[in-house]
């Protein structure tokens, strides 16, 4: 589940992650869950402040530019009325929103800024500063460390230490940003630069392109007739917040969102050789320099070239520098000498999952708990984007937030599905849900209630911080119910807002294969849970994963390609994958998951 608060939001994470997507998106939907909290802040009527919240969370997962759509398109949108619609239009306008600037007025600067504190919230802000005349994050932590805040009403020592994480959280996330906050800029950056007829090939490189979960900025490579003119359309993107440096073959500036992008030029030759170089990460790219050296070749981003002489023998292309040294071409994710190149010695490289192996979405939400749609609605969007099937899943009854099922509105959701399943040619709904794994153990729904689905995807939503004991007596407990088939975002992390918590990782994927429980990658940009690293050890144990969205709006189900990356950079490949296979195959691959020992 995602928080009614979509933690997204707080990091200005673009989450649509659609080519083309307009980063005016991520400034609304910002502008929507602040203007939220500061009503909160100021005790305003509560349904006020969830419409706001719903608006953001809709715009922040908007798949089309806003600024294309009609005044009709955005009042039907979900939670976008006539009056949300006149302050969209006034900012595409204007720049601005009144209503923002009116209510920032009477807040000061350190409390707003004290309100991205994960799990401090806008009541906790407002009695610090009325209490204490705390007015920033800097006064929080003097107060924390004098003990100013015990014997607070409603703050208990585990309070304390909860804030004291969330300030840390902040300062972790100040230098690498979410790669879901990062791609989305990196990729309207390139459309914008192939839009202005000034660059050639552009392709973004870096850690970006290698789908890590975090990146400290944004490298981009060029080729163009003109470096001059390349430069002055980069420099004056509406992106931009100030420049940095500008110069014939590199400029640098720094966007609105405080990210700094740095653009390259480099000629036709060295494309391949410069995009190897700027991709790689500093570990793979000196194993490469080693072997060229021990093969009498020099190799750097400007190209391959034979010494004695510096013969140039290839550049052009990536393929030509691996080629250069009797290498295949090595995935952009496994560029991270973390054994790619002893694989591809010995022509053991992964063929690794990609996109278009994906058949469906096996953790989707509707509007029976959470999610923004109905099922017919949902159904549609899935069939727009190819899918062959997907599982309904929507929360238990111990999720009051989310206006979980009980067994009898479960029983009903089924017999929906079961009608719409008999009038629908060339794809299939499968009945599950998404239980909750209660704080001993147990699952939120009875075995009965359980026992007709197709797939049950059991998942921990409270108790984070309990100890390390507790959490894998909940996670174990689930591994071994016989009708449990998948664990969802195992870990709970959300980056940058909450870390995982202490999972014995090797102890779940042991249980998990021996029950034939899968495990998730979940796809949504701020969780990527399963991260790369435990992907590759649920291989290494055979233990099957599914890469879903965990959709609540239809939009994203673009998602995907996010835990497709994780599935890469995990070394994956499509028979690892459940959600690859045809629902045939799959439904009897279900069944086998609920397999137990007598």
């Amino acid at each position: 589940m995602n928080r009614v608060v979509s933690p997204c939001l707080r990091v200005f994470v673009v989450n649509a992650v659609l080519s083309g997507c307009s980063v005016k998106n991520q400034q609304i939907a910002r502008i929507f869950d602040e203007i939220a909290e500061l009503l909160e802040l100021k005790g305003e009527n509560v349904f006020r402040i969830r419409a706001y919240r719903r608006a953001a969370q809709n715009m922040d997962n908007l798949s089309k530019d806003v600024a294309t759509l009609s005044e009709k398109e955005l009042t039907d949108l979900p939670g976008i009325g006539k009056d949300l619609a006149g302050k969209i239009a006034e900012y595409l306008a204007t720049g601005r929103i009144a209503k923002y600037e009116e209510l920032k007025k009477d807040i000061p600067v350190g409390v707003l800024e004290m309100l991205k504190i994960p799990g401090l919230g806008p009541k906790k802000a407002k009695q610090f500063h009325d209490k204490l005349k705390i007015k920033s994050i800097d006064d929080l932590e003097k107060a924390i460390a004098a003990g100013t805040l015990k014997g607070m009403p409603g703050i208990q020592e585990k309070t304390v230490e909860n804030i004291k994480k969330g300030i840390s959280l902040i300062k972790r996330g100040t230098d690498r940003k979410p790669l879901g906050r990062v791609l989305p800029l990196a990729e309207d950056i390139v459309r914008r630069l192939k839009e202005s007829g000034s660059a050639g090939k552009t392709e973004v490189a870096g850690s970006i392109r290698r789908r890590k979960e975090t990146a400290g900025d944004i490298d981009i490579l060029v080729t163009a007739e003109s470096a001059e003119k390349v430069m002055e359309v980069f420099t004056n993107m509406p992106h931009v917040d100030r420049v940095l440096a500008k110069g014939d073959t590199k400029s640098s500036v720094i966007t609105e969102e405080g990210i700094q992008v740095d653009l390259r030029v480099v000629p036709e030759e060295s494309f391949g050789a410069a995009l190897q170089y700027f991709t790689g990460n500093k570990e793979h790219n000196v194993r490469l320099r080693e072997m060229a050296v021990r093969k009498g070749l020099k190799l750097n981003e400007y190209g391959v070239f034979k010494v004695p002489g510096e013969k140039r023998i290839g550049g052009r292309t990536e393929e030509e520098m691996y080629e250069a040294l009797n290498l295949p071409f090595i995935p952009p994710e496994l560029r991270e000498d973390r054994g790619e190149i002893d694989a591809a010695l010995a022509g053991t490289l992964p063929d690794l999952v990609s996109i278009g192996d994906i058949r469906g979405d096996l953790h989707v939400h509707t509007k029976m708990s959470d999610g923004s749609h109905d099922l017919e609605t949902v159904v549609a969007a899935a069939r727009k984007k190819g899918y062959e099937y997907i599982a309904v899943t929507d929360h238990t009854k111990g999720l009051g937030v989310a206006h979980g099922l009980d067994e009898k509105r479960l029983a009903e959701q089924c017999k929906l599905i079961d009608g719409l399943n008999e009038k629908t040619v060339g794809f299939r709904v499968l009945k599950g849900t998404e239980i909750d794994i209660r704080s001993d153990g147990r699952l939120d729904l009875s075995d009965q209630a359980l026992s007709g689905l197709d797939i049950v995807v059991a998942s921990i939503h409270s108790g984070f911080n309990q100890d390390r004991e507790q959490i894998m007596k909940r996670l174990l407990a689930a591994v071994r119910h016989p009708c449990v088939s998948v664990i969802a975002h195992p870990t709970g992390r959300i980056i940058g807002e909450r870390d995982a918590y202490d999972v014995d990782m090797e102890a779940l994927l042991r249980e998990a294969a021996k029950h034939g429980v899968a495990m998730e990658i979940n796809a949504y940009p701020l969780r990527l849970d399963l991260n790369d690293r435990h992907a590759l050890l649920a291989k290494q144990y055979g233990v099957p994963v599914a890469i879903c969205t965990d959709m609540h709006v239809t939009g994203q189900f673009d998602f995907m390609h996010y835990g497709v990356s994780v599935a890469r950079r995990g070394w994956l490949e499509k028979k690892d994958v459940l959600n690859t296979l045809p629902v045939g195959a799959l439904l009897k691959r279900l069944r086998n998951c609920r397999k137990r020992d007598s």
